[in-house]
């Protein structure tokens, strides 16, 4: 990555590390003092004048469409909606700038998360949904999912969907199999007994896992995707962040659009 692209994703990630500060100080879960809420100019404790609080957005549950099939790689080949995806890991700070780049680019994204993540990074679920993106399961600890026994293959599937539960109320839009493309039929069949009507593949990889820069990660995924697509990416790499906003230059001049999976299977 050149100087430039580094320059810009720090400057990215501390302005998101800033603004997830400043949200986080405004939880409603916070017990405040009373007389510093009088002092501020708040609302009396009495409840006059209180407005009432934004809802945030509800996790979505597993997206069930009657005729796709178990296993989808792609959405319609005849709209203009792409999918980007994102393995849900990695430092917050660079999680955090890339949904900002989503944002501030107009795309809705689709994050698969690493249940171990959510534990060290909790509060990356509510950020993930508060931007309007979707969240999902790629397992609790991203093992080789395909070659465990049945049973750790499932545990491996239900604890992460626990810990989406437990974060957001649904076990998440979602299930992606870990360290594999596609799911064998055992874990496809384990995935449905979890709660996923399908299994989440992809058509398009962006290899940026292997972190080549951020012009090879954009021109990696533009020379690839074309409508429908489903695009893997990876959350924590900073050359995704820099890649992201000529990925999405890219597709609208291709009269492309990134939704969400469900918007784009829907």
């Amino acid at each position: 990555m050149t100087s430039l692209d580094r320059r810009s994703v720090l400057r990215a990630a501390a302005s998101a590390a800033g603004a997830g500060a400043l949200a986080a100080g405004c939880t409603p879960d916070r017990a405040e003092d009373p007389g510093a809420a009088r002092a501020a100019g708040g609302p009396h404790p009495s409840g006059a004048g209180r407005r009432p609080p934004v809802p945030a957005p509800a996790a979505r549950r597993p997206t069930r469409v009657p005729g796709l099939g178990t296993q989808i790689e792609h959405g319609p080949r005849d709209g203009r909606a792409v999918a980007l995806t994102f393995h849900g890991a990695g430092d917050p700070r660079l999680a955090t700038a890339l949904l900002g780049e989503a944002e501030r680019g107009g795309a809705k994204v689709t994050v698969l998360a690493v249940g171990d993540w959510l534990d060290e990074q909790p509060t990356m679920a509510r950020r993930i949904l508060d931007g309007g993106h979707e969240l999902g399961n790629h397992t609790m600890h991203h093992r080789a999912i395909c070659a465990l026994p049945a049973a750790e293959a499932y545990a491996e599937i239900v604890r992460c969907a626990d810990r989406l539960r437990t974060l957001t109320g649904t076990i998440g839009s979602w299930f992606r199999p870990s360290q594999t493309r596609r799911a064998t039929a055992l874990v496809t069949s384990l995935a449905r007994k979890a709660g996923y009507p399908h299994v989440l593949s992809y058509d398009v990889d962006s290899l940026d896992a292997n972190d080549p820069g951020a012009p090879a990660v954009r021109r990696t995924v533009l020379d690839s995707v074309g409508p429908g697509s489903v695009v893997s990416l990876h959350l924590g790499h900073a050359g995704t962040v820099a890649a992201l906003p000529s990925i999405l230059d890219g597709l609208r001049r291709r009269g492309l659009r990134a939704v969400t999976t469900t918007e784009l299977v829907t």
